[in-house]
């Protein structure tokens, strides 16, 4: 199902979607629903992070990630 959303945007912004929309071989439609699908996948996959750390131990997490884990 898709929905229909009225956008104001600043022109410049708007001529930077239409350039990038193009560069990738895009509309500006699909250019932004990705860039927004990314926008919000960037946020959930921080807010899981946060929330998963909350009880991490830094030292065996640093450890983990030199390639030495305990």
């Amino acid at each position: 199902m898709k929905a229909r959303v009225s956008l104001n945007l600043p022109q410049s912004l708007k001529k930077a979607a239409e350039d990038f929309a193009a560069k990738d071989g895009v509309s500006v439609n699909q250019y932004i629903a990705l860039a927004l699908a990314e926008k919000i996948g960037a946020r959930g996959a921080a807010e899981f992070f946060v929330e998963r750390g909350k009880d991490g131990d830094p030292e065996r997490a640093v450890a983990f990630l030199e390639g030495r884990p305990e």
